[in-house]
């Protein structure tokens, strides 16, 4: 089954176009909740305009999601250093 929580697929249109994504949830209403990497908040999406790849990854775990996504788990990432 291609829509399936966990799947990481390709953004297609919009925003965030060209970006891998994580679908993070299914709605009762046929769309579905990503994450995607340029930008780390879930958000609201059409399965239509997401392309499905062949890999999976288990979204409770967060390291694992970013990891998939290209994204740097930085603890001080709210905060940066001021130079």
């Amino acid at each position: 089954m291609l829509l399936e929580t966990g799947r990481v697929c390709i953004k297609k249109y919009g925003r965030d176009a060209g970006s891998r994504a994580v679908i993070m949830s299914i709605e009762k209403d046929g769309f579905v909740k990503i994450m995607s990497s340029k930008r780390q908040k879930e958000r609201r999406c059409n399965p239509n305009h997401l392309e499905f790849l062949n890999e999976v990854v288990d979204v409770k775990s967060k390291d694992l999601v970013n990891k998939t996504l290209g994204i740097e788990s930085n603890q001080n990432e709210k905060h940066p250093k001021k130079q």
